[in-house]
């Protein structure tokens, strides 16, 4: 019998903490069942497998994320709504490790569920970006960068790879005012770009 409280959501919530913990890439079920106090058998009651629960608590991470850019970014434009949500970004990323890393991970074509939450995320960056003036392709193309340029730099401060004395915020601040810059000069892809 499962432990009385044991549900989908309550292991899906324990591996978010222990992804937070000791990493995306070292979770695994007997931790999850350890920490619960639970036979790993006791798992697959709520769970399909490691690579399901990594799929479910990818969309759960990547929902938390779309929430907290939305909130960062509501009733702003421009300078403001990218500082607000570069700043969230960031900030989840280092909160949240584990849950950011799962973030990372494209959905499934087939999956509705995954795929809505990335669509979340997308909005909140549109969103953004049209503030720019930016749509369609060019509007893709500045997500992109804007996305591997605040990953970078996340992913980097996030495994110790900031060793220089001048306080990583400094920087990060660096690195959004210059983006502001480019969007503020973005190359339209009817132009040939």
């Amino acid at each position: 019998m499962a432990r009385a409280g044991l549900s989908r959501e309550v292991v899906v919530a324990q591996a978010a903490a222990i992804a937070d913990e000791i990493g995306w890439d070292r979770l695994t079920l007997a931790a999850i069942a350890d920490s619960l106090g639970v036979k790993l058998p006791s798992l697959y009651k709520h769970i399909t497998s490691l690579d399901g629960l990594r799929r479910d608590l990818a969309v759960a991470s990547t929902r938390e994320l779309a929430e907290t850019l939305a909130l960062a970014a509501v009733g702003r434009a421009g300078p403001d709504a990218l500082g607000a949500a570069a700043n969230a970004y960031r900030s989840f990323a280092v909160a949240h490790p584990g849950r950011y890393a799962a973030t990372v991970r494209a959905p499934a074509p087939e999956d509705a569920e995954h795929r809505a939450a990335a669509d979340a995320v997308m909005r909140v960056v549109f969103a953004v970006l049209s503030s720019y003036g930016l749509a369609g392709d060019d509007a893709v193309d500045a997500a992109r960068a804007l996305r591997a340029s605040l990953h970078g730099f996340v992913a980097l401060e996030c495994g110790g790879g900031f060793a220089m004395p001048r306080a990583p915020e400094r920087s990060y601040q660096r690195l959004i005012d210059a983006f502001d810059q480019a969007l503020l000069r973005w190359p339209s892809s009817s132009d040939g770009a």
